[in-house]
């Protein structure tokens, strides 16, 4: 296998950003596999649902929002830890941040380690990084379920745990009365996954099951388009799955044989690439979904941390010459 640019580090082109409305108050921002964010309407403010990579970035997606709705963001919702999910958050002057309390936990243990790795693997997203003011933290964190009351006749978000998955402390957002969720990196529609802080059997199982028996009928995944329909949504989350048993049948047969990470990489891509290897960010995120796998398989239930050099490492043993 030829040697390949460092994640996705020559993907400089601009996307399409696509601006939809999924039901009465109910808005999501994609952008051909750049990650999703969405806001969610209350009677007298806005609930926003990821924050972006910059506030630069972030205002951007709120210049967009603001055509529609004019309310103060009240509260932000932060799916896990990432760099690229959190580090533009100052620019919604949130009244709460709320995350899971893994995710901060995650964050006091290595967000300043994540955000120098995703910055060197997507120096794209990270527009004028100079306006990141520091780390986010969560103003409110809860550990199973938490409710927001939209007031009126608007109902309420419930904010979930699912599980174990894309990290320790993925949550998603469900709107019931519309059947709206948003999933986050646990779910990808049209996109390849991240897993190189995942839990790749809980995520596989217990986690996805979670998230189906919500019923979604409209699903914003971490990337990709919005799938519409109960079987669309249905397929989206089959689709993640599919791409985590083959990570686990291919990387699992060569380390219980005694192989090495290189030919577990190349039979994990060889198996995935037919399908997949046309998505957004297959290729970056490969070999490090495949690392973070076989230390799994190795015993090392919590991930270990990605620096700027480890990720270099492994990019070189996995996608060199």
């Amino acid at each position: 296998m030829t040697g390949k640019p460092f994640a996705s580090s020559a993907d400089l082109a601009a996307k399409e950003e696509t601006f939809e409305v999924l039901a009465d108050g109910v808005y999501a921002l994609t952008a051909e596999g750049d990650p999703n964010v969405g806001a969610i309407e209350g009677e007298d403010f806005l609930v926003a649902f990821e924050a972006r990579a910059t506030p630069v970035a972030a205002r951007e997606w709120l210049a967009r929002l603001r055509e529609h709705t004019d309310k103060p963001v009240r509260y932000l919702v932060l799916s896990h830890y990432h760099a690229v999910r959190v580090l533009g958050a100052s620019a919604f002057g949130a009244d709460v941040i709320i995350a899971h309390e893994n995710t901060r936990k995650l964050i006091a243990e290595r967000g300043k380690e994540d955000w120098d790795s995703e910055f060197g693997r997507m120096p794209r997203l990270f527009k004028q990084p100079e306006s990141i003011p520091g780390l986010t933290w969560p103003t409110v964190t809860f550990s199973d379920r938490l409710t927001i009351d939209l007031g009126g006749d608007r109902g309420e978000l419930e904010l979930r745990y699912c599980g174990r998955g894309h990290t320790a402390g993925d949550i998603v957002a469900w709107l019931p009365g519309e059947r709206v969720l948003f999933a986050g990196d646990l779910v990808e529609a049209q996109a390849a996954l991240y897993t190189g802080d995942g839990f790749h059997t809980d995520w596989s199982t217990s986690t996805l099951d979670r998230v189906k028996a919500l019923g979604a009928e409209v699903l914003v995944g971490g990337r990709g388009a919005v799938p519409r329909g109960h079987e669309a949504v249905a397929a989206a989350i089959e689709q993640t799955r599919d791409f985590l048993r083959v990570m686990l049948d291919k990387v699992g047969a060569v380390h219980a044989r005694g192989g090495t990470l290189k030919e577990a990489f190349e039979a994990t891509h060889e198996a995935l690439a037919p399908r997949y290897g046309r998505w957004p960010i297959f290729e970056h995120c490969l070999p490090f979904d495949v690392q973070r796998l076989w230390d799994e398989l190795d015993g090392v239930d919590w991930p270990r941390i990605w620096t700027a050099a480890r990720d270099r490492e492994v990019w070189a043993r996995l996608q060199g010459e």
